[in-house]
């Protein structure tokens, strides 16, 4: 089978979009975190026509299609499964089209365009796509992920800041919804189900996205904090008194904040010897105002001293002021510490902001009733109501092997988030087949039933992704 599409397949995009030798293969196989597979041939086509004629080819031949951006999601959805029967479609020649319209504040992007692309391009007209994030992804696996990000607090997710869209259909046609305007309420929004679906109803093969102006400056504090509760006091607050310039409020448990300091010489401990509190809070501001008429550094500083004066005084145990890139060095650096420390399960949660605090110290407690080797190290974005809710143990201590307790966690943890805190067991990572046994366990069984059916319309013979929605 592999030799006969292989031969059709380079017919129709050329000799070298067809990748079928096995060392050619392996980086295509395995996923950034989970995931792990054999394909069965990649192929790399360089326009949606073509993508569109590679997925008619394989529905011809019967082949499952994995799409792939650059590789960079953190669920397992774009890699292949073990079987050796599905083809890889990689969108990293998908990446000629980068238009860019100053005044409609927009840009018209082929799906393989990668992130670090469209910001490079954006900046000579001073604007930027305000996703940001730790990988660099392409821009149509963003839209299939919905990617977040730090600063979604200000500037929304990957769906908020989409406008139009193109797909490749598994029956190798096309859709063409490539709209520039922000207002155009004609009906049902159609690129709205294509966001988040991991490529399982289509292929995004472009899109047109709104960007904002790059701010002129930013100032940047870490708060230390008491307790969960005093963050979210310190969030209410900074928001009721800077909301128009506040971009980002991530908070780090001091578990998940000391291997920093201890795996990485380089980066300053504001703390010095003493040790951190139960939380530190970085909160950003940022504004296109010059310093001149705003300046925020000032305001910032203001503020927090204002706050010292209040209520939220006791709760408040530390003020650091500093340069932005320090700041947001050690909140970068904290997953890469972590998996110093020892076994680390990831966790990517999210419940209502107002319940985050209590959320977490009720995983404290099962953890300290029923796994008291397991360490939580939660680090997050607050702001949005999400937490990387980490789990880290060595293997010498814990009693259950890796292989039995990490699904028990899973499980555990899971099942206190959604049913107990009304969360969600991914914020903003997907679902894919790392998360495809929850999806089943906790989506509605009359929403299941309509994203069945929605793929059974779009993908009738069921040939794209390994994910089930």
């Amino acid at each position: 089978m592999s030799g006969a599409l292989a031969s059709d397949l380079r017919n129709l995009l050329g000799e070298d979009a067809v990748l079928t030798e096995p060392g050619d293969l392996v980086r295509y196989e395995e996923g950034w975190r989970y995931g792990k597979g054999k394909a069965l041939l990649m192929v790399r086509p360089a326009t949606a026509t073509q993508v569109a004629a590679t997925l008619a080819a394989c529905l011809a031949a019967g082949v499952q299609v994995v799409p792939q951006g650059a590789n960079t999601g953190l669920v397992g959805a774009s890699t292949p499964d073990a079987s050796g029967r599905m083809a890889v479609l990689s969108l990293e020649r998908l990446n000629k089209r980068l238009e860019i319209d100053p005044v409609n504040r927009t840009a018209r992007v082929d799906g393989g365009v990668l992130l670090s692309a469209l910001n490079e391009a954006l900046a000579g007209h001073g604007l930027m796509f305000p996703i940001d994030l730790g990988a660099d992804p392409s821009i149509g696996g963003m839209i299939a992920t919905n990617t977040g990000g730090t600063r979604l607090l200000k500037y929304g997710d990957v769906r908020h800041n989409l406008l139009g869209i193109e797909v490749a259909l598994a029956d190798g046609t096309v859709l063409d919804a490539m709209n520039l305007l922000r207002k155009n309420n004609t009906g049902l929004d159609v690129k709205q189900l294509f966001v988040g679906t991991s490529g399982i109803f289509g292929v995004v093969t472009g899109a047109v996205v709104q960007v904002v102006p790059v701010p002129g400056q930013r100032a940047t504090a870490l708060v230390g904090c008491a307790s969960g509760e005093a963050a979210l006091a310190l969030l209410r607050a900074l928001e009721r008194d800077l909301a128009d310039v506040f971009t980002a409020f991530e908070v780090i448990s001091a578990a998940a904040l000391t291997p920093v300091f201890v795996h990485h010489e380089g980066v300053r401990n504001p703390y010095g010897t003493a040790h951190p509190p139960v939380y530190t809070a970085l909160v950003e501001l940022a504004s296109t105002l010059p310093v001149a008429a705003l300046d925020l550094a000032a305001l910032l500083e203001e503020r927090l001293g204002t706050l010292l004066e209040t209520d939220v005084a006791e709760a408040i145990t530390d003020v650091f002021m500093g340069r932005p890139d320090d700041f947001w060095a050690i909140r970068h650096h904290v997953s890469e510490s972590l998996r110093g420390e020892g076994r680390v399960l990831a966790f990517d949660i999210s419940v209502p902001r107002s319940r985050m605090a209590a959320f977490t110290e009720a995983a404290r407690a099962l953890l300290a009733a029923e796994y008291p080797f397991v360490r939580c190290c939660d680090f997050g974005h607050w702001g949005d109501g999400g937490t990387h809710l980490n789990l880290v143990w060595t293997e010498a201590d814990a009693p259950i092997p890796a292989v039995n307790l990490v699904p028990e966690l899973q499980s555990r943890i899971y099942d206190l988030a959604v049913t107990n805190f009304e969360g969600s067991y991914s914020a903003e990572h997907g679902v894919g087949p790392h998360n495809q046994r929850f999806y089943e366990a906790y989506t509605p069984s009359l929403v299941r039933a309509v994203n069945g059916a929605l793929k059974a319309h779009l993908d009738p013979q069921g040939i794209l992704g390994t994910t089930r929605l």
